[in-house]
């Protein structure tokens, strides 16, 4: 998919002559709270004023880094990924942003990397928590510690959905191999091929990139019926913005641009109650999927070109592990 396509006229120093003037051309613009943002069915984004700021912060950065790669590109393209734990504002930033380089007169999309998992939310949800629970079980057995009377006790805390609950090891020895094992396994699972298609994200950007007039692009809302594909002009685009938890990922090979928004787990959780996201958002499992999404995002963060913190300033990587205590 997305191989076969018409290009674009080559564009590369039209576009350089644009970015130079960016900054001045942007740097009173306003932005509307209704501005058009990405592509996911149904996502509900609220722009508020932190988000205007950070990505008035992020803009003259990323103008520079994008002079860089969009000059060694002939049709005057690049790939910007916009990357931090679910619910930190990357939909709202990535919007910031795109609506600041389309006022400067540079063409952008937003595109969802929520839309690329293999499974629809409700089932991708539920593979996670099986995932899990196998892990963990398997590791039991292994252990040496599987037995009717733990397992009764076990069966427990998964009806109440409290069966990642770390407490739970401090007066149920034998429940630190289950938690472990379900961790690990889980691990495994979140953000990798398993979960998601990075080829077709992978091979969306390359295209983009190789001066595709027009690209297929996946819809998938939450539920069966909501999956399908809008063919996007992409002919007066040339960035194309990725907003997505793990668009930083090692998967995918044509990113550009990484820019990190850099939260906690706890900062993550309160912006997704904020977003009415499936699921019970305090429960303990939520926490772990949330815990490891940040570990990965910490192992990533060498590769991001642009980090910003929570409080809203430009920092470096060796201040993000001092920040981060790495």
């Amino acid at each position: 998919m997305n191989t076969n396509y018409n290009r674009i006229s080559e564009a590369a120093d039209t576009v350089i002559e644009k970015l130079q003037a960016a900054p001045e051309k942007v740097a009173g613009v306003q932005i509307p709270a209704d501005i058009p943002h990405g592509d996911m069915p149904g996502d509900k984004i609220e722009i508020g004023d932190s988000h205007t700021a950070k990505a008035k912060t992020i803009f003259p950065k990323l103008v520079e880094e994008l002079k860089k790669v969009m000059g060694s590109n002939k049709y005057g393209r690049a790939v910007v990924a916009v990357c931090g734990g679910s619910g930190v504002g990357k939909s709202e930033i990535a919007s910031c942003l795109s609506y600041l380089l389309e006022q400067a007169g540079i063409g952008s999309y937003t595109m969802s990397g929520d839309n690329y998992p293999h499974r629809i939310p409700m089932y991708n949800d539920a593979e996670r928590l099986h995932t899990f629970r196998e892990s963990g079980i398997r590791a039991m057995v292994d252990a040496g510690v599987m037995s009717p009377e733990n397992m009764e006790v076990l069966k427990k805390w998964q009806i109440a959905e409290d069966d990642a609950n770390k407490a739970h090891a401090e007066t149920d020895t034998w429940f630190k191999y289950y938690l472990e094992g379900g961790s690990k396994g889980l691990n495994d699972y979140l953000g990798t091929p398993k979960e998601t298609d990075f080829e077709e994200v992978d091979q969306i950007m390359k295209s983009f990139k190789d001066g595709a007039d027009k690209l297929f692009l996946k819809r998938m809302g939450r539920d069966e019926a909501s999956l399908w594909y809008d063919e996007v002009d992409m002919s007066s685009k040339q960035v194309l913005i990725v907003e997505w938890t793990h668009g930083n990922s090692d998967y995918m090979s044509q990113v550009d641009i990484p820019v990190l928004l850099n939260s906690t787990p706890q900062e993550t959780l309160e912006h997704r109650r904020s977003r009415n996201r499936d699921g019970k958002l305090d429960s303990p499992f939520t926490m772990m999927v949330l815990e490891l999404e940040q570990q990965k995002l910490v192992d990533q963060a060498h590769k991001a070109k642009i980090i910003i913190t929570k409080a809203g300033e430009l920092i470096s990587y060796d201040e993000f592990k001092k920040l981060m205590g790495i």
